[in-house]
């Protein structure tokens, strides 16, 4: 195989660096598996990878993405062959394994999930970790015994990648869903989401007590911190809570009553080792019946490799809503 195109970071004289530059197989790490990209995403984690901001990535230089859609191009591995459309998110991409953003991604077999019934490889990456991980959470919650008749769920973040996914899947299976943001500007952009309520983080005194008025059945934080400890205190009894993101920050001021006194659960969701087994279960909901009603519409931007290092940015500061899908060649 002649070189390929790929976005990679580095870390030059303490400095992280991305750029898109052309390398080889020998370059990527092990797998068996080669994939020829068609389509990935820009998640936050990624923007936090490809700036240096967040300490995700364990080496360098990487190819960074984590999350890529298209064909096997090779396979040593029986379960897979050429042209079979596959994809794959989370696990180690862009944090100890070269990621998708590359015209080639090399990964273990065990990653790799058969393209579902009822996607195509953009609908895939259009929800790419940010959905899988929304539909962890609803999973989850259900499984916990969540149901529309319970009440409303709150969901915080709204305007992101999760939390858009979250109240499209929340809504489309009868919740009513509260959208919880600080974004004053992004009223339709929720009400056609399925959102029925929209609070501001400007209006709402957040209390810091250790339990509130009762006020959700269930609620989905990818925020955290100060946020997340007034959530706790507002759900209602044998509520669920799927805790994503930490944003907000990593410590949770809180104390034991609301799990106590109220039977609260806190659901913690993490969509990056997931067994094969339950990732093939989530994948083929996406295909069904938590494949978002709006997804064409949550999409937001789409860039090709060339651009991509222009968008990390505005993930860095809270500027982008929906999502941004990255092209990274024809199919």
């Amino acid at each position: 195989m002649e070189s390929f195109r790929a976005f990679r970071v580095h870390e030059e004289s303490g400095k992280v660096t991305g750029r898109v530059e052309n390398i080889d197989l020998d370059a990527l790490s092990e797998g068996d598996v080669v994939i020829r990209g068609v389509w990935s995403d820009v998640n936050y984690k990624d923007a936090l990878a490809a700036t240096g901001k967040g300490k995700i990535m364990r080496r360098f230089p990487m190819v960074g993405g984590i999350d890529v859609a298209g064909y096997v191009h090779a396979s040593s591995d029986a379960r897979y062959k050429e042209g079979d459309a596959v994809l794959v998110t989370g696990f180690g991409l862009s944090e100890v394994h070269d990621g998708g953003y590359a015209e080639y991604t090399r990964v273990p077999a065990d990653w790799v999930v058969p393209l579902p019934d009822g996607l195509s490889l953009y609908e895939s990456m259009a929800l790419g970790t940010a959905g899988f991980t929304a539909a962890l959470a609803v999973d989850r919650m259900e499984h916990n015994g969540q149901a529309p008749e319970k009440g409303p769920i709150l969901v915080n973040g709204a305007t992101g990648g999760v939390g858009s996914f979250a109240i499209d899947m929340f809504a489309g299976l009868g919740y009513r869903v509260t959208a919880f943001t600080g974004k004053r500007d992004q009223d339709a952009y929720l009400k056609m989401l399925g959102a029925s309520e929209i609070l501001y983080r400007g209006d709402t005194e957040l209390g810091t007590g250790p339990l509130g008025k009762a006020l959700w059945a269930g609620a989905v934080d990818n925020v955290g911190g100060d946020e997340l400890a007034w959530i706790t205190s507002t759900v209602k009894p044998e509520g669920n809570i799927a805790s994503i993101g930490l944003a907000g920050g990593f410590k949770l001021n809180t104390t034991v009553m609301p799990f106590i006194l109220r039977g609260v659960s806190l659901l913690g969701i993490n969509s990056v080792f997931v067994s094969p087994e339950r990732r093939l279960k989530i994948w083929q909901r996406l295909g069904g019946d938590l494949k978002p009603r709006h997804l064409e519409k949550i999409v937001t931007g789409v860039v090709d490799l060339d651009s991509l290092p222009d968008v990390f940015a505005g993930y860095i500061e809270g500027r982008v809503a929906g999502r941004t899908m990255v092209k990274i060649a024809e199919a």
